[in-house]
């Protein structure tokens, strides 16, 4: 009898058992019990299992069968007992769970209710099927960010299911399954959250509705997008009042659309971003309302898929133009009826200078002038009074209105004319 259909083959499985391989004692043999006819059996094999069907023997005794198998590229001729249907009227038994394309040998003897059986089967030699073949067609798609795309044709299988993904890296052999793609008719993945500029390797196994695997597509590369140059040549200032102004040239990379400009107090750490430039912009003035501030820079490219530059670089250090020296006072004295002030510039910067006038009016109130504009290293005060406290110090101005510290006070006090008597 011969079965051709998945329907006969279902039939075929009604009615029967199965068991897992163990090894049998050395089995009794009853030369009187009737015999499984060889000639009656018959198979049908599917790629990872074994349909069998034979003749029942009539024999009273008989209420079963026992069935015996080896693997003949790993056992040879070796069988081992790895079944007993418990029925004498059951004519149909299915293997499970083989090894595709491999050749079996078996085995089948009439049973008794205890440990006696009839001789075996001539040798019936059947073979698995090989795996469906695998997908037609494969190819990974590169250049993508962080994200690499496989498509495939779909299986020509109709009892195809599902497909699974699997991948592997430079990092590793081993194959790593992803995911499983559901429907016979899907033809599509894309692979997530992935390095930056790394090889990936790929494959497709097809999955029919019982689980069966065709074999693995042709294993297809792909690379991940790299990240977009940085730019070149970043300069900042060191000597621009209350600003400091960076420059740089721009990237290498055609597809970058801004900048992001980072600063941080630290050259080694606490980067923030507080700018954002288009590739038209060359130049960033960072306006900071502090004398002698330095600040550290790196700025970075972004390109359209909003891949950002490797940050890992060494920063630039700008600063704020310094505060001036302060002048050096070297006379002060009361001469005539004036106070009289000489000093020294201290910075080649200053080009004017402030005084800071303390009067002590009496022993609660002060009051304080400031007279600004001193072009001269010399100052003459002839707004003075006769025994009243005057105090002066002295703030430098550059160019750019950046003033200096201010010096110590020094004190004067033109003296008051004795009463005559």
């Amino acid at each position: 009898m011969k079965l051709t259909s998945l329907t006969a083959l279902i039939l075929l499985v009604s009615g029967c058992t199965n068991g897992n391989l163990s090894q049998p004692n050395l089995p009794k043999i009853d030369e009187t019990l009737e015999v499984v006819d060889s000639a009656s059996i018959r198979t049908i094999s599917d790629i990872n299992n074994i349909a069998f069907e034979w003749r029942k023997v009539d024999d009273p005794r008989v209420v079963g069968y026992h069935f015996y198998r080896a693997n003949l590229q790993e056992d040879g001729g070796k069988l081992k007992l790895i079944d007993t249907v418990k029925n004498r009227y059951t004519t149909h038994y299915v293997d499970e769970d083989l090894t595709p394309n491999t050749k079996y040998v078996y085995k089948i003897s009439s049973a008794t209710k205890g440990e006696v059986e009839s001789r075996t089967t001539n040798d019936y030699i059947v073979s698995t099927l090989p795996k469906m073949e695998g997908v037609s067609f494969i190819q990974a798609i590169s250049n993508l960010p962080r994200q690499i795309k496989i498509i495939w044709r779909p299986h020509s299988n109709e009892r195809i299911e599902s497909y699974k993904i699997e991948r592997s890296s430079p990092a590793t052999s081993e194959w790593e399954k992803l995911d499983t793609v559901e429907g016979r008719l899907q033809a599509e993945y894309i692979d997530l959250d992935l390095d930056d500029n790394v090889v990936y390797n790929y494959r497709v196994t097809a999955i029919s509705f019982d689980g069966l695997e065709s074999q693995p597509s042709t294993i297809v590369k792909a690379q991940t997008k790299p990240l977009p140059e940085g730019i070149l040549s970043l300069q900042a200032s060191r000597d621009l009042p209350r600003k400091i102004v960076l420059t740089w040239q721009p990237s290498q990379s055609s597809d970058v659309i801004k900048y992001n400009i980072y600063r941080s107090s630290n050259a080694e750490s606490g980067f923030d971003v507080i700018k954002t430039v288009d590739t038209n912009t060359l130049e960033f003035q960072d306006f900071v309302n502090e004398d002698g501030k330095a600040y550290f820079y790196k700025i970075s490219s972004v390109d359209k898929d909003g891949l950002e530059s490797d940050l890992n670089i060494n920063s630039v250090m700008g600063s704020t133009l310094g505060k001036l020296a302060k002048p050096v006072i070297t006379l002060a004295q009361i001469q005539g009826e004036k106070a009289i002030l000489n000093w020294q510039p201290g910075d080649r910067r200053a080009v004017s200078y402030v005084i800071h006038k303390s009067i002590k009016e009496n022993f609660f109130k002060t009051k304080k002038e400031t007279i600004e504009n001193i072009n001269a290293l010399r100052f003459e005060d002839k707004d003075i009074v006769r025994g009243v406290v005057y105090s002066y110090s002295i703030q430098a101005v550059d160019k750019d209105g950046i003033l200096s510290e201010i010096t110590d006070k020094t004190e004067l006090v033109l003296p008051k004319l004795q009463e005559l008597k």
